[in-house]
């Protein structure tokens, strides 16, 4: 029987999550972390060892989880677009935590051409931890260097693709893949008939929200393509974190809720505690500060299979994946 402690302490952290404001800030960790039901940080040295590469890792909560995974143990590629700006986050973060390992990699995670590039030139045999944190949020309809929805190549094509690419060398030792999304996804439906955002007026916040509803409905999907080989996948929404990317997209939104934001530290938490913590978490699952969460709160963005295996089909036919 569970100790009514714990009943009671996951009755809170439920209506923190289903109330979704006081959740997703800087209220949420502070409440939880207080809870029975809190799970324990991962062990001293606990990616000792084990190489992870994060993309987007120059700024905001990619920097921040990289730099956990780092003070983990692990040796860590920094998957960036501007080497420049890498290379200034590799001395950092050399200067932060000393002894680490730390290497940067081009790829533009948009450019399905650069991430078989970047795939092909990865000098490493065995990868445990693949981190996919880049992100974009445009004003208006931009288009990949293949003719792509911006936000949709970034946030899916872009990852699903890299991941393959590199599944040999995740393949065979609990390897685990982070995807991380964002809780405005909760807010859109699976929109399969439209994954390039051609219909209606477009909207950048709308498509971002779009793409991270296309992460987490692939996720069933996704496990069971790669559980023969051992590689686990996770989504990781970060709640209202303040980074530079809600700064310079979302300037409305970060001046009403800004004092309530999570610092990137809190945001990054679940995705170095999902790259680390043993045992490994069951694959194809959505999680917000250390817990599994439901991947729809609203009855309309529910998602019938079919809808799911249509999108499924595009990312595949998009991507070359069985060409």
């Amino acid at each position: 029987m569970t100790p009514l402690p714990h009943v009671l302490a996951r009755g809170v952290d439920t209506l923190l999550d289903r109330t979704v404001a006081p959740g997703f800030t800087r209220v949420g960790p502070a409440v939880r972390r207080r809870l029975p039901t809190w799970p324990d940080d991962p062990a001293p040295g606990a990616l000792a060892g084990r190489t992870v590469a994060v993309t987007g890792a120059t700024s905001g909560l990619g920097l921040t989880a990289a730099e956990g995974m780092a003070r983990l143990g692990a040796r860590v590629r920094l998957v960036v677009r501007d080497v420049e700006k890498g290379e200034r986050v590799r001395a950092q973060l050399l200067a932060d935590v000393p002894g680490t390992d730390v290497a940067v990699d081009r790829c533009d995670v948009a450019d399905l051409d650069d991430v078989r590039r970047f795939a092909a030139e990865l000098d490493v045999d065995r990868l445990d931890v693949l981190v996919h944190n880049a992100g974009a949020l445009p004003a208006e309809r931009t288009e990949s260097p293949q003719g792509h929805e911006l936000t949709m190549a970034v946030h899916v094509l872009g990852p699903v693709l890299m991941t393959e690419l590199l599944r040999e060398r995740l393949a065979g030792h609990d390897a685990r893949v982070v995807l991380v999304t964002s809780g405005g996804m909760y807010a859109q439906g699976l929109r399969a008939d439209d994954p390039a955002y051609r219909c209606g007026d477009y909207s950048g916040t709308t498509a971002y929200a779009r793409s991270k509803r296309a992460q987490v409905e692939l996720l069933p999907l996704l496990a069971s393509r790669w559980a023969g080989q051992q590689v686990g996948v996770h989504a990781s929404h970060p709640g209202w974190a303040d980074t530079p990317g809600v700064v310079e997209s979302l300037p409305g939104f970060h001046r009403v809720v800004g004092r309530l934001l999570r610092d990137p530290a809190e945001g990054a938490d679940t995705t170095v505690w999902l790259s680390a913590v043993q045992p490994a978490p069951r694959s194809g699952q959505l999680w917000h500060d250390r817990r599994a969460r439901p991947t729809h709160l609203l009855r309309r963005t529910r998602t019938p299979d079919a809808e799911r295996d249509r999108m499924w089909d595009w990312v595949r036919a998009t991507t070359g994946l069985d060409g």
